[in-house]
């Protein structure tokens, strides 16, 4: 049997790869998190197979029934919100996993924060203003983060930042980031992405606080925050289709 990790996207049913639509269609056995998997997407699993909804369950509970179902010889879906290598809480199932010599693969999904740019309707990375992206997330209830990566580490980048697990934190994010990016920096909040529900919330570090508060937003939201979301058009074409810089696949055109 294998264990097969499967990225379900971040909510919307469509999102998910066809390799992993396919796997859950095969699997006996689906562990999936239900606060955050639709369950349109466990609705492809055999008839009979054991599905479990694991937001109330331990991680002792959950591996408990990887390990039944590997003395059964039974493969399973374990079935993660948007793309399990990011937040998804797979490196301590793996490393049990290993110690219990049962063999597990991993299917990627869509990420939040893609599918966040694409409701936006915008690409993150613009020529000359952010070429790069920071995916972080603040402490608050959850494990510390390493000392090195502080959000006003990060902020003396420039980058695009797109942190997770901070929707009440917004007060703080404009206190670390203010002196970095300024206050009328954009800044976009991405609640529920591929829900029926989504909603994009745009605004600054000053004013972005009361927007999501009106909104009455407290969860399951990124936080966008760079000069790369504001609605530039005065920007710089990319090279990559500038005829006056040539590539392997497109020589320069002689004149």
């Amino acid at each position: 049997m294998t264990v097969h990790f499967i990225g379900a996207g971040p909510g919307d049913p469509d999102l998910i790869t066809i390799k992993g639509r396919r796997l859950i269609e095969s699997c006996p056995v689906c562990l999936y998190a239900g606060s955050l998997v639709p369950e349109a997407v466990v609705a492809y699993t055999p008839e009979g197979a054991r599905v479990l909804d694991t937001a109330p369950m331990t991680l002792d509970d959950t591996h408990a029934e990887i390990v039944a179902a590997h003395a059964r010889g039974e493969d399973v879906a374990r079935v993660h919100s948007g793309d399990p290598a990011l937040y998804g809480a797979i490196a301590e199932q793996i490393r049990r996993l290993k110690a219990a010599g049962i063999p597990y693969d991993i299917t990627p999904g869509v990420s939040a924060y893609s599918a966040a740019a694409a409701a936006m309707g915008q690409e993150l990375t613009i020529p000359e203003v952010a070429q790069s992206i920071v995916l972080t997330r603040m402490s608050m209830k959850s494990t510390d983060m390493p000392s090195g990566e502080t959000l006003e580490n990060f902020g003396r980048t420039g980058a695009t930042l797109v942190i997770h697990l901070a929707i009440r934190n917004l007060r703080e994010i404009r206190r670390q980031l203010a002196p970095h990016y300024g206050d009328d920096c954009a800044v976009v909040v991405a609640y529920r992405v591929g829900w029926p529900d989504e909603l994009i919330i745009h605004g600054t570090l000053e004013d972005i606080h009361a927007k999501v508060r009106a909104e009455k937003i407290t969860r399951t939201a990124l936080v966008f925050i760079g000069p790369a979301l504001a609605n530039q058009q005065d920007f710089k074409d990319s090279a990559l289709y500038d005829p006056e810089i040539p590539h392997v696949l497109r020589p320069k055109v002689k004149k």
